[in-house]
């Protein structure tokens, strides 16, 4: 199933290669066109100055001037086409990636990394080889923090159920899903800053003086230079005043050169953002959606009609920036006094429709961290929609769960806890598979809670809130010891079950920085506290002593194993979960193999 999976993702990947070579043959064609125009308007200037004849030019100024702006425009489209394909190219080639390395082009979430988190450093969520690492699809900072946000906190049942039918939906919209985010993948570079410079741009004021009149002038500017040279053309002394009004329009133009450059400076770059900007809104607002998650989205960007207002704001951008071509721009300023007619046309739009657009691009990072979720349906269609349960007891239960990030030789287990309290004591032998276990049964919870499709057979979930206690590490920094760090962990985890809502704990191996009896003695005592404060959750560990609690509470304890088989001298390992309590340690058998004999006094 994997390997179709990966071969139709090859295929793709070839046809968008295709089509990007096609586009760029086209534009190098279209390049060479303009190059000719540019040769025809030098041409045209010699002829005028060689037969003394201003009409020349002028006629030839306005026919090249169309052509050459419908050449630009023609390459700038081949151009565009051709980038979304070789994008398009890179998003196949990124799945097969990640389906044969867990190698993503996209951000691993580093940055999100907290060891203070309830449980995302102890569940590999962010960083290399994290749950965020494989999933991600966010190019948007905006996207990658939407993400974070739905995995480092369960959403209530309503928001996952709502979540899983969207999921369902982009999943069945899989070439679209890739379009995306092909638009949207040139904002993938590591520049958290974009969009918030983007918005700070759309805030600031230019502050133009003479700004009203100033716009009543540039509209009324070409009028009066054609006026003058059309006169020129019947009464020759008329010839000083057509050239004296386009003096004075570039003067003007100049007077206000500052100002020009300030805009220019901001807009430049963003102009041709918004363009992309612009086919991502219409994208998503072009497709039909059944999945209210996804409707209800859409509806506020047709609302606003946010596609149109930033197609508008990126095409004056454009605009402003013909002026880059230094004969177009001297030729747009002196009829049209172009550079101040655009400014004040940009401006006008800033003042107008500023407002919403950081809700519109909300949108968009809400539907890439669906797209994100969706990879779970979409690359791995063995995994399942998980149930959610509405009990008052605490449901987790699961059929063949097994952990995402492990590709090879994965073992899957079963789990059931159905609308119940209890704490279950997991025994075993160092290897074995206990803090495997966990991490399985807490990554794939947190999955299904943020609204994604789980490596199992079957899951049912209550909504949850996950607390761990497993890496525990000192810290130089923080004049931390390992036992001091166990103690401020083991504090969080009873004040999140007594105040966050529902908890349920994961606790690899209690105390491990103090004496065996301490450690005993301290393990039974918190857990003891814990099913005073009904506290839910499993606790993984080495000392069979811990295993006697379901003796003293035996409607709450629950107690399994992983074991060990030994045959000729060699340890074998099932990472299979089974009920009651392990019998059988390998640390003398460890220890033997690098040469040290264990011997009992």
């Amino acid at each position: 199933m994997e390997q179709d999976i990966i071969n139709n993702y090859t295929q793709a990947a070839a046809l968008a290669k295709q089509q990007a070579d096609k586009y760029k043959t086209q534009a190098n064609t279209y390049s060479l066109l303009r190059l000719a125009i540019f040769g025809l308007m030098i041409f045209s200037v010699y002829l005028t100055i060689a037969n003394d004849d201003f009409t020349i030019m002028a006629v030839a100024i306005v026919i090249l001037l169309a052509a050459f702006a419908w050449l630009v425009a023609r390459q700038s489209e081949y151009e565009r086409r051709r980038d979304y394909y070789l994008d398009l190219e890179s998003i196949n080639l990124n799945e097969i990636n990640s389906l044969q390395g867990n190698i993503n082009l996209y951000n691993n979430g580093q940055r999100y990394y907290n060891e203070k988190h309830f449980y995302s450093s102890d569940l590999d969520i962010f960083g290399d080889a994290s749950l965020y690492n494989l999933i991600n699809r966010s190019s948007t900072a905006t996207g990658n923090d939407k993400l974070a946000s739905w995995l480092n906190a369960p959403a209530d049942k309503p928001t996952i159920l709502a979540r899983q039918q969207a999921v369902k939906e982009i999943a069945a919209k899989h070439n679209w899903k890739k379009e995306l985010q092909a638009l949207l993948l040139f904002s993938n570079d590591g520049d958290i800053s974009r969009l918030n410079k983007l918005f700070s741009y759309l805030r600031l004021p230019l502050n133009l003086p003479g700004e009203k009149g100033l716009g009543k002038y540039a509209l009324l500017a070409p009028y009066i230079l054609v006026a003058a040279i059309v006169a020129a053309y019947f009464y020759a002394p008329a010839k000083i005043l057509a050239i004296a009004i386009g003096l004075a329009n570039l003067g003007i133009v100049a007077s206000k050169a500052s100002y020009i450059k300030k805009a220019d400076m901001i807009a430049d770059k963003i102009g041709t953002m918004l363009g992309k900007y612009a086919g991502v809104f219409s994208k998503i607002q072009s497709e039909e959606w059944t999945a209210a998650y996804s409707n209800n989205l859409v509806q506020k960007l047709k609302n606003d009609k946010t596609s149109q207002k930033i197609q508008e704001l990126s095409e004056l951008i454009n605009k402003l920036n013909y002026h880059l071509n230094i004969i177009v721009g001297v030729i747009l300023n002196l009829f049209f006094l172009w550079d101040i007619r655009q400014i004040i046309a940009i401006e006008n739009w800033k003042r107008n429709n500023h407002e919403n657009l950081e809700t519109a691009f909300d949108v968009i990072a809400e539907f890439e961290a669906l797209i994100s979720i969706a990879v779970t349906a979409i690359n791995y269609p063995d995994w399942v929609c998980p149930a959610i349960a509405d009990t008052e007891g605490y449901t987790l239960t699961a059929k063949n769960i097994a952990h995402p990030l492990i590709r090879e030789n994965r073992v899957d287990n079963d789990y059931e806890l159905s609308d119940a309290y209890s704490i279950d004591i997991i025994t075993g032998s160092n290897m074995a598979g206990k803090s495997t276990f966990l991490r399985t049964v807490g990554i794939n919870t947190v999955m299904a809670l943020a609204g994604a499709n789980v490596c199992a057979r079957a899951m049912e979930v209550s909504v949850i809130t996950i607390v761990s206690y497993m890496r525990i590490k000192d810290s130089l920094n923080e004049s931390t010891s390992t036992f001091k760090a166990e103690l401020d962990r083991l504090q969080m985890l009873m004040g999140a079950v007594e105040h966050e809502h529902r908890v349920f704990f994961l606790i690899d191996e209690m105390l491990r920085g103090t004496n065996s009896m301490d450690k005993y003695l301290g393990s039974k005592a918190v857990i003891e506290q814990l099913i005073r404060k009904k506290g839910v959750g499993m606790v993984a560990t080495h000392d069979l002593q811990i295993a006697r609690l379901e003796d003293k509470y035996p409607n709450y304890v629950r107690n399994y194993y992983f074991d060990i088989k030994v045959q000729n001298g060699e340890m074998l390992f099932d990472y299979k979960l089974k009920h009651g309590e392990c019998k059988t340690f390998n640390a003398s058998l460890l220890l033997k193999q690098i040469g040290i004999d264990v011997v009992g006094e």
